[in-house]
């Protein structure tokens, strides 16, 4: 084991380094008079809690970005996103490759660290294929959506549009610049276009799928048996939550009296789309308060879940769900562990599934019961504005721009969190692997 490998402390720490100091630069940069339309700059606190949602690929906004900030600001936000979507430290990496400057085997066990890749081995290849990929669908969606919006805005806004809104899709980050229509609207004007649906939904799926889903796809194309046990439990959850949250939204929300005025295209579109954007992309395509109570939940549980490890996405991640029901199924039927697709789960990997959850479903909980005692709002939108921070999905039920400093404070932590990751943060507070504990004689405890 290498010196590096003794101590993963060191990894995690970059990372979240990496995110605080991007974070703090992208915050100074929208405080400056040519960030904002009335050229008289943000207050701090407005600049870091975009900075943070932009960097956290969240979306929540406390100014409309397409009424508040000038296309200098918009331009810093999208390369915010850009960054933080792909990892700062993918980004650095990118740059050194590109520069010709050797990468050392530090930067390499960094950079495994970062995108969850299994070993250190073919990672400066990996990184390449993973910026080439990641360009390329960007660039495809970008001049899908902007043949859309040209006729709609004109030759240069439409290409900027389209740009704009590919690359916060595929970065599941939600930002939106439909704001001259109507202020924090999102793209709720185009409930039935199937071109912005289809084109936007795309690009929030292949961003969250994770990059070595990618690999494995690039790799072995439809020979399904042949991926890693990660690839096909994220590829068998992603799909068993979009198809379930769609039946859900179309079969129970949208045959609500409240979406009467929907066409059955809309319907179909919307249930479709709001399946997918909960996945951590917040982007909506009809009015979230009009959402029935148990809807609003439905979609806080698909918020918490999130996306795929090594992805754009957030959340406590879908392997982790995928291993905590393979987990309880392994108590069902009474065997020693967790076992998928032919293969058994080690049992650190169910241990850290476990301290994920928890440790996502306490702060998730606190920051919830916090912004609805502090701030004085309804539970429910409490709740729904914490999942959405700390699963940096962005969908908010309005009362974002509502909220005090503190309230602010609360949901930059948990966008913060909820990017950067919990076995991270984790990693970042041990000081080593082990401890006193493996010393201690085991004994017996009754549980359930």
């Amino acid at each position: 084991m290498s010196r590096f490998q003794h101590n993963r402390i060191k990894p995690a720490q970059v990372v979240i380094l990496g995110f605080l100091i991007q974070i703090l630069v992208g915050a100074c940069l929208l405080t400056l008079p040519v960030s904002t339309q009335s050229g008289e700059g943000a207050s701090f606190l407005d600049a870091l809690f975009t900075a943070t949602s932009a960097t956290c690929v969240t979306g929540l906004v406390v100014q409309d970005t397409a009424q508040f900030w000038s296309p200098f600001g918009q331009g810093v936000i999208l390369l915010l996103i850009q960054i933080g979507g792909m990892g700062v430290v993918t980004m650095a990496v990118a740059i050194s490759i590109f520069s010709g400057r050797k990468i050392g085997l530090r930067e390499r066990w960094v950079m495994q660290e970062s995108i969850s890749a299994p070993q250190v081995g073919g990672i400066v290849r990996m990184t390449g294929f993973i910026l080439k990929t990641a360009l390329a669908i960007e660039a495809i969606g970008a001049l899908v959506l902007a043949l859309r919006f040209c006729p709609e805005f004109g030759l240069g806004k439409g290409i900027w549009y389209g740009i704009f809104h590919a690359v916060s899709a595929f970065c599941n980050a939600g930002f939106d610049l439909m704001g001259d229509k109507a202020a924090f609207s999102s793209l709720t004007d185009y409930t039935g276009d199937p071109v912005i649906n289809a084109a936007v939904c795309l690009l929030i799926v292949l961003g969250g799928l994770g990059f070595l889903v990618w690999q494995d796809v690039a790799a072995h194309r439809w020979h399904v048996n042949r991926y890693r046990l990660q690839s096909k439990l994220v590829l068998s959850t992603t799909a068993l939550l979009l198809v379930g949250g769609g039946l859900f939204y179309g079969l129970y929300e949208f045959a609500q009296p409240q979406w009467a005025d929907l066409s059955g295209q809309e319907r179909g579109l919307a249930a479709l789309f709001q399946s997918v954007s909960p996945r951590t992309a917040g982007f909506n395509t009809v009015d979230l308060t009009l959402l029935s109570a148990p809807t609003l939940l439905v979609t806080i549980l698909l918020m918490l879940a999130g996306g795929s490890p090594g992805s754009t996405a957030g959340g406590f991640k879908t392997t982790t769900l995928a291993v905590l029901f393979l987990a309880v199924l392994g108590v069902f039927r009474r065997q020693s562990g967790a076992s998928a697709f032919g293969r058994r789960l080690p049992e650190v990997v169910i241990r850290n599934a476990c301290a994920l959850f928890v440790l996502y479903l306490t702060l998730f909980l606190t920051g919830g019961l916090l912004l609805c005692c502090v701030e004085g709002i309804p539970l429910m939108s409490a709740l729904f504005e914490a999942a959405s921070a700390i699963g940096t999905v962005g969908l908010t039920l309005g009362v974002t721009t509502e909220l005090s400093s503190f309230g602010q404070l609360i949901l930059i932590f948990l966008m913060y969190f909820g990017r950067v990751g919990g076995l991270t943060m984790i990693y970042a507070m041990t000081a080593r692997p082990g401890g006193p504990a493996s010393q201690y004689p085991q004994e017996q405890v009754t549980v359930g």
